[in-house]
C-alpha cells in the first residue's frame, strides 16, 4: 500500500522528522487560503501515486495567491502519468542549499534490510546509480539485531557527510528505521532530505506498507484511498498490475507466470504495456474485469493471455473471456494459451465462441506471435 505525501509526512511528524508547513487542498479556493497563509510564496504539488511528479509538471512553485489560484485550475482534474489529481499538497517555500537523498528498502535478495543514501538527491535514485554509482552508499541491516549506531556513523564517514550535520541525521536515520519496523514498511523514503537554514528537513516523503501487514495497523488501513489511474481500478478489484512502456497486454496466472511471460515478450524483441496477475483461482468474473482493466490502456494494440491451470480452472478463464467479448467492446487482437486443468473444456468454449481468439500450445509461442502481430499495427 502506497501513501499519499501528505499522509507520510504525517508520519514523519509524529516520529520527529522536520518537515515544512503544509495542508491539502481539494478545491481551488482551499488553495488560495493555504497560500495566503503561507505568506504568498508555496509549492503546489500533485497528490498521485507516481513517481517523477516535477518533471511531469505535478510540482509548481508560486509566488503569490493570484498565480496559486491560476496553477491549481490547470493541476485539478488533469491526468498525471494514468492519475486524475483531485488533491493538492500547499507546501511553504523554503531556502534549500542542498539536496539528499535518504531511504531505508526492503532487499529480498540480500535478505536484509537497505538503508541507502546519496549526497545527490532530488531525482530518482535509479537516476542516480546510473550517472553516479560511485555516490550510492548503502548499509546492510540484519532484521535480527536492527541497526547499529556504528553502521551509521560508518556510512556518515564514508559518505563524507559533513559533521556539523551528524547528530541530526543520525536521529532522521534512526527515526525512518523506527517507522519501517514498526509499521512493517517496504520502502521509506526521502528524497530530498534537504538542508535548510532551519537544518535537515524532509521535503518529500514516500511510505509503502506491506500489503500483508496493514490488518495489524488501523491508523494506516484508514489513510487507504484508491486512485483513480488503471493501478487504482485495479488494486480495487483484488488484481495486481503495474503499467509499463510497451504495447502487448499480458495477463497471466500468478506473480511468477506474469514475469516468466514478460520475459519472454522482451526475449522476442517486444515490449510489455503491463503486468497485470489475475491470481491462483481465479474464475469467470475476475477474468473479465483484467479485460476491462487493460482496455483502459490505450497502448496496449494486442494481449497476450498465458494461464496455467492448477486452482485455475481453464474453463472458468474461458468463460470469462467470452463474457469479456459480450460486455466489452474489443476490437484489438487476442493471443491465448491455455493449459492445466480442464484445459480441453476451456479451449472447446473459446472455439465455438470466439474465432477471433488465436489459440497457441505454448507460451513461447504465444509471446512469440504476440510481437509479431504487434509489430503489423
Amino acid at each position: 500500500m502506497k501513501l499519499y505525501e501528505f499522509q507520510a509526512k504525517e508520519i514523519f511528524a509524529r516520529y520527529g522528522i522536520k518537515v515544512p508547513k503544509g495542508e491539502v487542498a481539494e478545491k481551488v479556493e482551499e488553495v488560495a487560503r493555504i497560500v495566503e497563509k503561507l505568506n504568498g510564496k508555496a509549492v503546489l504539488k500533485a497528490q498521485v501515486l507516481v513517481g517523477g511528479r516535477g518533471k511531469a509538471g505535478g510540482i509548481k512553485k508560486v509566488e503569490s495567491v493570484a498565480q496559486a489560484v491560476e496553477v491549481a485550475r490547470e493541476m485539478f482534474g488533469r491526468s498525471l502519468k494514468g492519475e486524475r489529481i483531485e488533491k493538492i499538497y500547499v507546501e511553504e517555500l523554503g531556502e534549500i542549499k542542498k539536496e539528499l537523498y535518504l531511504s531505508i528498502t526492503l532487499d529480498r535478495v540480500e535478505k536484509c534490510f537497505s538503508l541507502i543514501y546519496s549526497p545527490e538527491g532530488g531525482v530518482d535514485i535509479e537516476e542516480i546509480a546510473i550517472k553516479f554509482p560511485e555516490k550510492i552508499f548503502k548499509v546492510k541491516i540484519d532484521p535480527r539485531w536492527g541497526l547499529w549506531d556504528y553502521q551509521i556513523r560508518r556510512l556518515l564517514s564514508e559518505a563524507k557527510v559533513p559533521q556539523e550535520l551528524w547528530r541530526e541525521f543520525t536521529a532522521i536515520v534512526k527515526a525512518i528505521y523506527k517507522i519501517f519496523v514498526e509499521k512493517e514498511a517496504e520502502l521509506v523514503e526521502i528524497n530530498p532530505l534537504a538542508i535548510t537554514p532551519q537544518g535537515l528537513m524532509a521535503l518529500d516523503a514516500k511510505i509503502i506498507i506491506d500489503d500483508n501487514a496493514i490488518f495489524r495497523h488501523k491508523d494506516i488501513e484508514a489513510m487507504r484511498t484508491f486512485s483513480s489511474g488503471i493501478e487504482g481500478i485495479a488494486e480495487r478489484e483484488g488484481l495486481n498490475y503495474v503499467k509499463l512502456d510497451g504495447n502487448i497486454g499480458v495477463i497471466a496466472n500468478g506473480a511468477g507466470m506474469a514475469m516468466a511471460t514478460m520475459d519472454l515478450v522482451y526475449l522476442e524483441g517486444g515490449k510489455p504495456a503491463n503486468f497485470l496477475d489475475i491470481g491462483g483461482g481465479a474464475g469467470a468474473e475476475l477474468t473479465k474485469k483484467a479485460f476491462e482493466i487493460l482496455l483502459k490502456d490505450e497502448d496496449v494494440k494486442v494481449i497476450f493471455m498465458n494461464i496455467f491451470g492448477g486452482i485455475t480452472r481453464c474453463d472458468e478463464v474461458a468463460k470469462g473471456i467470452v463474457k469479456a467479448f459480450e460486455e466489452l467492446k474489443i476490437n484489438i487482437p487476442i493471443i491465448l494459451r491455455l493449459s492445466g486443468t480442464n484445459e480441453e473444456e476451456g479451449r472447446r468454449i473459446i472455439a465455438e465462441n470466439l474465432k477471433m481468439v488465436e489459440i497457441v500450445e505454448t507460451m513461447e509461442e504465444g509471446a512469440k506471435r504476440a510481437v509479431e502481430v504487434a509489430r503489423c499495427l
